[in-house]
Parts: C-alpha cells; sequence; structure tokens
C-alpha cells in the first residue's frame, strides 16, 4: 500500500507546490480566521490530486474513501480557497478540471523542461528580404534571403543571418 505522502508527487513537477501551499493557507486564512494555520496534510494532499488531473473520485479511490465524501470535501475546501485566490467569490469552481486552469491562469504552473526549451528556441526577431523575383513561362521564382535572431540559454541573443556567405 502505498504512503499517502507519496500519492500524487507528479504534482511538483508541474506546479510550484510551496507557492500554492502558502497563497492556499493565506486563503484559508481568510475565509476562515479560527481555523488551523496552514493546510492540513490531507488538503495537500487533495490539492496535489487535482493538480496531478485526477476527479475527485480518482482521488478518493487511492484515498480509500467515497466518491461523494471527497467531493463533499472539497466542496468545502479547496474549491473555497480556488475561487479566493481567483478573486472569483460569487462564481461557481463548476467542475474539478477548472481548478488547474484557473491555477495556471495565476502563474502557478511551472514550465517543464521542454516547454521551456521550446518557448526559448522561438525566434525573438525575424527580417525577410525579397532578393529577386523572376518569370519563366509559367513559373514565378522568388529568391529571398532570411535573418532570425533567436535567444541563447544565457538569454543573449544569437543572430543566424542567411545574407552571409561561408
Amino acid at each position: 500500500m502505498e504512503q499517502k505522502e507519496d500519492l500524487f508527487t507528479e504534482a511538483a513537477k508541474h506546479w510550484d507546490l510551496e507557492r500554492l501551499y502558502h497563497a492556499f493557507a493565506e486563503a484559508k486564512r481568510q475565509i476562515s480566521p479560527r481555523s488551523r494555520r496552514g493546510l492540513t496534510d490531507t488538503e495537500k494532499l487533495y490539492l496535489r490530486g487535482l493538480l496531478s488531473g485526477c476527479s475527485p473520485a480518482e482521488i478518493a479511490k487511492k484515498m480509500f474513501q467515497t466518491p461523494k465524501s471527497a467531493e463533499v470535501y472539497l466542496c468545502k475546501t479547496l474549491y473555497q480557497y480556488v475561487k479566493k485566490l481567483a478573486d472569483l467569490p460569487n462564481e461557481p469552481v463548476g467542475n474539478w478540471r477548472n481548478v488547474c486552469d484557473r491555477l495556471q491562469e495565476a502563474g502557478f504552473k511551472t514550465l517543464s523542461s521542454s516547454e521551456f526549451k521550446m518557448n526559448n528556441s522561438l525566434p525573438t526577431e525575424a527580417l525577410v528580404k525579397i532578393v529577386n523575383i523572376g518569370f519563366k513561362e509559367s513559373t514565378v521564382s522568388i529568391d529571398i534571403n532570411i535573418r532570425l535572431e533567436f535567444p541563447s540559454i544565457s538569454e543573449t541573443p544569437k543572430k543566424e543571418d542567411l545574407d552571409k556567405k561561408d
């Protein structure tokens, strides 16, 4: 049997859990000032479950609870904190899938290394220069030069200039 602290650990790969725990604890304090400080281990576990993409029923199954008890618990705790964080006090969370969307919009999701590489490999500047246009029978030929600037890992832009002859 898996230990509770070992459940839903994949959430840490994609989410800034410490910042989330702190923000949720502050939202909890604002909603019920007399409640225990910080998040309980159960609240953290349910949050990691949601952030791992599990439904309340899947979380309940892993925690040997009924789906209904998980849904009630989430409605009384985490969903209220999400509404407070997203500054939507009068709107229902609607669906457990919305939790991740709202938290991602609030900037709590971390970029995976592949997303980071992809975002940093896009050109920061592009210049396209048409050098020559030719017409021959039913064919149009266009010669172009392209210059692209890419950010490097050190964030110093590198230039790749195709005008330059090797």
